[in-house]
């Protein structure tokens, strides 16, 4: 009898330790910092176990539409065309129009496109692209 008592109070125990400690996700969430695919969820939100970054969003974070200049469906792995002249930080310029940007990823935020551009990854706004 004593014996059972004590497995029951492990496994509450254990199932109170595995309530606290974070859990890894198997979804498409990226951490904004580092790009690193699946975080950890947290009681609020998400952290990145690379770099420590912590954010709140919902477990059902999913991707809305996201539509180039003209109205076309853009998708993973698309390819489109800069068609304004985009300033960028750092010393190199920026993008000119005409710029092709293959293989892009959708990403959640204000800046849905996240693609290549002369070896700089860089997140773009859906209405500065076309299609290719």
């Amino acid at each position: 009898m004593r014996a059972s008592r004590t497995n029951c109070s492990l496994s509450s125990v254990a199932k109170f330790e595995l309530q606290r400690e974070p859990r890894v996700t198997s979804s498409a969430v990226q951490c904004p910092i580092c790009t690193i695919p699946e975080p950890l969820i947290s009681a609020d939100g998400f952290e990145c176990a690379t770099c420590g970054h912590e954010w709140l969003a919902d477990l059902d974070d999913t991707q809305a539409e996201v539509r180039d200049s003209n109205g076309k469906m853009l998708v993973d792995g698309d390819d489109v065309v800069i068609i304004r002249d985009l300033k960028l930080d750092g010393k190199r310029g920026g993008i000119k129009v005409g710029t092709k940007v293959r293989s892009i990823r959708l990403v959640p935020g204000d800046h849905p496109i996240q693609g290549k551009v002369d070896g700089r990854t860089v997140l773009i706004i859906a209405d500065k692209v076309k299609k290719a």
